[in-house]
């Protein structure tokens, strides 16, 4: 063979068996896959086998695979059975996701094996067959767009992982246990939740014919020995898959419309589950849930679904609705994703957990972000109070993942790796009015020359035409998985560097369903850091992040790498007079960043001209920073930017400060640049400086803080904010 497989194309029926037989009788008791179809009802079926002859027979029995005329048969000398348990395993999942054909295989055969030479070989084989199923007309979409359909990212034909095959039979054990009601299934975002919800969904809506059994492993047949027993036991389920968001649920809704045997009506919303009674209801996003809080217009519909129930509705929610409407009921639960006062509470969940009846599962496997466990424990540490351990997150092959200080460059990126990879999109806190809702001519999102509208749409907004241009929020990225996030951090979170705490500033949060009726401070923050350790988890490729506070972007610096600009950075000019308008002072301090220098005056100043990438102004000046008592932010010999101090807070900022009236031997004189932090005592009519220490960011423990208190805080002058190192 020239190539390193052959696809051949026959008809499929009794009559064509010899001719099969004796076209491939070098394969007959070899390796192979295969694909039977038709065109009239474009149903097909993929499957592998050892023994052909003997499986078209098989198959020629059955009374839905007898209807398919057509077989291609794919073969090669390189095959073994680890090959094409792989390549069956791919076909199924991008042919299901192509949208040509509705397969009637059944999905419990693609749990995740790990084949040898699996990424060597079969997956650069695999692509080119998948090519020449789109010359032969039997494939239209290319691997790169299928890869970023919600058919394939939401489809049932996905491999599964340990925790989630775990899950699964303790699912089913659910459903053949008489004593048992509830399956609740904790996990993570991005650990497959709603992968796993709608893998058990078309699992269980699968004749037990359609499942190729023959081949399964000891894993699959355990699986399929529980399969056969529930379908035994209750036949056809009255079933239903409840998912509480309304966008997200149109985009699932659209997914079972193109799978077999699945109908976009067996989606529904909460709301739907009154109407009537079911064997088994599967909730996905149950954190989603909602009681009587904040609801707006919902609240008369809620009243009379908790009326219709039985249920008061002052005590009552979503979650009661579900228990009473099914006989079984399979939640999947991540309480970190709870983001909102109407959310149903953790209390009521943790309470569940305790009743009898109740079945118990965790997920820990990490499924859409590449980053992984690390990425993922980062995240997680980043948000909370116990960050002091914390090691600086470090971008890699896999996983992309920067600061920035530059909106503008971060927007554009965006838009780069959308043209790139597609899915990629800015999401953004609520911490900005929704005025272009009502007057399309205006920005939401106003920071420095950057100008940004809110999303448009409010369903399915991921996958609209114009969402690259537009920044989502939560309500409509809620479930989603993106290639590439880029998150803008809005000003209601900020950061206090004495109590080494993040702090919200819920005046400046905008979402009114989200902060109305809540009274304790400490539970709208648990809601805001919730919501921004969600958005953190979308992206699989990378997440980039703009931070608009500055003492938290201060403070993130210490953990995350500033994406440079990739541009060619010409250097800087200095000149000896103001030679144009781009032109800023240039101090040749010699300013030592790890002391005070002695008693330095500034006597020459010359003028730096500034990249056009920046605008000149009377408040800018620059300096050159020696030592290395900075070097997490402003490397030895840098030049810094600086914006002069006109007043305001400085808590958290790094800062050039001057002071004339203090020696220490081992600081030196008059200028240093440092993390400010202060406390201040109250008076009578007005506040002083209890203390102001001056922190070091330094990869070097040498450098410790320098603490000033009382009288030692009072010649303490700050010149200059800093903003950027100069390329």
């Amino acid at each position: 063979m020239s190539k390193r497989y052959l696809i051949s194309t026959s008809k499929f029926s009794e009559e064509s068996l010899t001719d099969i037989s004796l076209k491939h009788q070098n394969f007959l008791s070899w390796p192979l896959v295969y694909f039977l179809s038709e065109n009239n009802e474009h149903e097909a079926y993929v499957g592998e086998t050892t023994d052909l002859v003997s499986r078209m027979k098989a198959h020629l029995k059955s009374n839905r695979k007898k209807k398919l005329n057509s077989v291609h048969l794919i073969s090669s000398n390189l095959f073994n059975k680890s090959a094409t348990l792989d390549i069956e395993s791919n076909l199924i999942k991008y042919i299901a996701a192509d949208g040509r054909y509705k397969l009637q295989n059944g999905n419990l055969g693609v749990i995740d094996h790990n084949f040898y030479q699996k990424k060597e070989l079969y997956w650069d084989i695999f692509k080119d067959i998948w090519s020449e199923l789109r010359t032969l007309g039997i494939t239209r979409h290319s691997l790169e767009y299928i890869d970023n359909s919600d058919l394939f990212k939401y489809s049932p034909y996905k491999s599964l992982s340990e925790d989630q095959v775990s899950s699964l039979k303790a699912i089913l054990k659910c459903l053949l246990d008489d004593r048992a009601k509830v399956s609740l299934i904790e996990g993570g975002a991005g650990t497959g939740k709603s992968i796993l919800a709608i893998f058990l969904f078309k699992l269980l809506k699968t004749d037990t014919e359609d499942f190729n059994f023959t081949d399964f492993d000891e894993n699959d047949l355990e699986l399929f020995d529980l399969f056969k027993k529930v379908k035994e036991q209750y036949g056809h389920l009255e079933m239903a898959l409840v998912v509480p968001m309304s966008s997200f649920r149109k985009t699932i809704e659209k997914v079972f419309k193109g799978i077999k045997g699945l109908k976009s009506n067996m989606v529904i919303g909460p709301a739907d589950v009154a109407k009537k009674k079911y064997d088994l209801l599967i909730v996905d996003e149950s954190h989603r849930l909602r009681q009587r809080v904040n609801l707006g217009a919902y609240f008369g519909a809620f009243d009379q679904n908790c009326e219709a129930l039985g249920f008061d509705k002052m005590t009552s929610s979503e979650l009661d609705w579900v228990l009473k409407q099914a006989d079984k009921s399979i939640l999947f639960y991540d309480e970190q994703q709870s983001i909102k006062p109407s959310d149903v509470s953790t209390i009521a969940f943790n309470n569940l957990k305790q009743k009898a009846g109740i079945r118990y599962e965790i997920l820990k496997t990490q499924f859409r972000v590449k980053g992984g466990a690390e990425y993922v424990k980062f995240i997680q540490g980043l948000f909370t109070e116990q960050n002091k351990a914390l090691k600086p997150y470090t971008p890699g092959l896999n996983y992309e993942s920067y600061l920035y200080e530059s909106l503008d460059d971060m927007v554009n990126d965006i838009k780069l790796k959308d043209q790139q990879f597609g899915l990629s999109r800015l999401i953004a806190g609520f911490a900005w009015k929704w005025i272009s809702k009502k007057d399309k001519s205006k920005f939401d999102i106003v920071i420095e020359d950057t100008k940004l509208q809110w999303n448009a749409v409010t369903v399915d907004w991921v996958n609209t035409p114009n969402a690259i241009n537009e920044v989502g929020c939560i309500h409509t990225i809620q479930g989603y998985d993106l290639n590439y996030t880029g998150v803008i951090i809005g000003p209601e979170i900020s950061y206090d560097p004495i109590t080494e705490k993040l702090i919200i500033h819920d005046q400046l949060y905008q979402d009114k369903n989200g902060k109305n009726s809540i009274k304790d401070p400490e539970i709208l923050k648990n809601y805001i850091i919730n919501i921004y350790k969600t958005i953190f988890l979308r992206g699989i490729n990378g997440t980039f992040v703009y931070v608009c506070d500055p003492v938290l972007r201060n403070h993130f610096k210490k953990f995350w790498r500033l994406k440079e600009t990739i541009a060619e950075v010409k250097p800087l000019n200095i000149y000896p007079n103001k030679a144009n308008g781009q032109c800023i002072p240039f101090y040749d301090l010699n300013i030592a960043a790890g002391s005070f220098s002695y008693y330095q005056q500034v006597e020459n100043i010359s003028f730096l001209e500034l990249p056009e990438s920046l605008k000149a102004n009377a408040d800018l000046f620059a300096c050159k920073i020696v030592g290395e008592s900075m070097n997490k932010i402003i490397p030895n010999g840098s030049i810094a930017l600086f914006k002069k101090y006109s007043g305001g807070s400085r808590n958290g900022l790094i800062c050039l400060v001057e002071s004339t009236n203090i020696y220490d031997k081992d600081l030196g004189g008059q200028y240093t640049i440092k993390e400010y932090r202060s406390k201040k005592a109250q008076t009578d009519d007005s506040w002083v400086h209890e203390e102001i220490t001056l922190h070091p960011l330094s990869t070097d423990e040498y450098f410790k803080p320098l603490v000033l208190r009382d009288e030692e805080t009072i010649d303490l002058k700050v010149i200059g904010i800093f903003q950027k190192v100069l390329p």
